[in-house]
């Protein structure tokens, strides 16, 4: 109940002051993107209600942020000019910073004393009043995370209200439908008719032939190319195919052939081999 004291709750019960907390919390953790805006909303009340029941035990000083952050102004209310307006922005971010400050090193200081507390409570050996500072610690540490968990809420809403206010201004009116634009047809651009007619287009024009017909002209050109060229047997050099050929002329009885065969013969015979080589002289 609200009209008590915090001394007059038992230390049992200290434990459902957190219900609201956990409840924000797992609403958080709602991962449906069409209703994260909702979730939103629902979670940053459950977090208010946490931050209000703890101020009224005077667990907590700090009110709760105001609902509509700054940045969500209407657009009809003036906003501050001149030179106050800079002043006072200065004055906000300065305190909020030394709230997180603050807020920080709160959050150090509670976690070490949770630590050394949180294990006679798990090994049930606390008494009554450890089991109490335990339950305070822990609300505490989640009046910490209310005030952070809040703060993001509200940059979160407002980046969710400026895309859904893009996406109505970018939507057409109401009972029109977006006219379908007939597709462009393909030009060029060249000086007149008659330069495009005699000199083409600039660049080559459609292929005449498919990969598969130019290889097949290929495999034609090559076997044709083949049948024309004298065959060579494999491994034969150009030596032993002249050898080849002086023998097949020796064999069909060519006179200038036989009579070249006899002189160079008989030359081999008069004349070693290495005849003439004066580097071989002695």
């Amino acid at each position: 109940s609200e009209n008590e004291e915090l001394e007059e709750v038992a230390s049992a019960d200290l434990k459902y002051l957190l219900v609201p907390a956990l409840l924000g919390a797992l609403t958080l953790r709602q991962v449906d993107p069409s209703r994260r805006r909702e979730h939103l909303e629902s979670a940053r009340a459950h977090f208010c209600r946490f931050l209000e029941l703890c101020r009224g035990y005077g667990l907590s000083s700090s009110r709760p942020p105001p609902a509509s952050p700054p940045e969500d102004k209407e657009a009809g209310s003036p906003a501050p000019a001149g030179p106050a307006a800079a002043p006072r922005s200065l004055l906000a971010m300065a305190s909020s910073r030394q709230a997180k400050i603050e807020r920080y090193k709160q959050k150090k200081e509670l976690e070490n004393r949770l630590a050394s507390v949180r294990t006679f409570v798990e090994s049930g050996q606390a008494d009554e009043d450890q089991i109490r500072e335990f339950y305070l610690l822990q609300t505490q540490k989640w009046i910490n995370i209310s005030f952070e968990e809040i703060e993001s809420i509200d940059q979160e809403m407002v980046i969710l209200r400026s895309r859904d206010t893009v996406k109505q201004s970018s939507a057409p009116p109401h009972g029109t439908s977006r006219q379908v634009r007939a597709p462009l047809k393909p030009f060029i651009l060249t000086r007149d008719a008659v330069q495009a007619k005699v000199f083409g287009a600039g660049y080559p024009g459609l292929p005449t032939m498919t990969v598969n017909d130019w290889y097949d002209q290929r495999k034609r050109e090559e076997a044709v190319c083949g049948e024309s060229a004298p065959q060579r047997p494999p491994d034969t050099t150009d030596e032993e195919l002249q050898k080849q050929q002086q023998e097949k002329k020796e064999e069909e009885d060519d006179e200038e052939a036989l009579q070249k065969a006899r002189n160079w013969d008989d030359w081999k015979d008069t004349h070693p081999r290495g005849y003439g080589n004066r580097q071989n002289m002695g």
